[in-house]
């Protein structure tokens, strides 16, 4: 009897020392992953992938193209060398620093049938799954990426710096120098937008995020553009930037800080076309929002510092 009282207490005292399965530490194999690659692998590449912020789609563990344009973005953001979309020992260690994989929590979401999503920082029990919309249009823009760049160039298109304006004939008279100046400055404004209006957004951007990576800053860029495009805000960047209550960088003054070429760069990458947020006309920072409205706008991802939303 004193025997088995000592065996049922030592499995009791080993069981309480065990760490929780939630919280265990799991790594990748010492496997190569690329794309076309299956299996649980995968799994752990997409949900790390997905804990940053960086691929919000479904959970399957099939290397895709979109896990694979989230791989090459989540290399180009950390300076990992060659950005290819190849998982070596670089990238896993890098996925290890800066994410966790909660295995018991995404298998139970696998099993149920769910389309699973986790952000860092935000609780399990109050993740949200990106629509099947916003999927859908994910999935689109990774096949026009890889279409219109072969599979091989940047994972996200760049802004060309605007050409010089072509010198006008010298028998031109004044005015018609100043036509053809100003015609040629609107040919290379992307997108229609002025020297103004970049300028503003630049603006916009650095005071709202200037401490995020650069991914983050155009994410911020691209929440102006998408409230540009909907009928439920202003139609000008003047016109959503000033709105009452819209940013924290009106409200404190940080709008009027000079901004640096990279926010203005970030804003001339989402004017060309790169909507980090997948179409977000929302976003937050987790850590100091404290209104109940806007934590229960649907979630989309989490980029840097700010949960974007619908």
């Amino acid at each position: 009897m004193v025997c088995l009282i000592y065996i049922i207490f030592s499995c009791v005292l080993i069981f309480q020392s065990l760490p929780l399965e939630e919280n265990k530490a799991y790594a990748f194999t010492n496997q190569v992953i690329q794309r076309g690659a299956t299996g649980e692998d995968v799994v752990e590449l997409q949900a790390r992938l997905q804990y940053n912020g960086y691929y919000h789609g479904k959970i399957d563990g099939v290397y895709g193209w979109g896990t694979y344009w989230a791989a090459r973005n989540f290399q180009q953001q950390f300076g990992l060398g060659e950005v290819d979309g190849l998982i070596g020992e670089k990238t896993k260690q890098k996925l290890r620093d800066t994410t966790k994989y909660y295995k018991t929590f995404v298998h139970r979401q696998l099993n149920s049938g769910k389309d699973f999503t986790h952000y860092g920082g935000i609780p399990l029990d109050q993740q949200m799954a990106p629509s099947k919309e916003m999927r859908a249009k994910a999935r689109q823009q990774a096949e026009a990426r890889r279409t219109k760049q072969g599979g091989g160039a940047e994972a996200q298109p760049r802004a060309k710096e605007p050409a010089a304006p072509k010198q006008a004939p010298k028998q031109q008279t004044e005015k018609q120098e100043q036509q053809e100046k100003q015609k040629t400055v609107a040919q290379n404004m992307p997108g229609g937008y002025s020297q103004n209006d970049i300028q503003l957004m630049a603006n916009a951007v650095y005071g709202e995020a200037r401490g995020e990576p650069y991914i983050g800053q155009v994410a911020i860029a691209a929440v102006i553009l998408n409230r540009i495009e909907s009928p439920t805000f202003p139609d000008t960047a003047a016109g959503v930037i000033y709105e009452p209550l819209a940013f924290t960088a009106v409200a404190d003054g940080q709008i009027n800080l000079t901004p640096n070429e990279q926010a203005k760069e970030a804003v001339l990458d989402a004017i060309n076309g790169w909507d980090p947020t997948e179409n977000a006309t929302y976003y937050f920072n987790p850590n100091t929002a404290t209104s109940s409205w806007i934590w229960g706008r649907p979630q989309i991802k989490k980029i840097g510092k700010h949960i974007f939303c619908e």
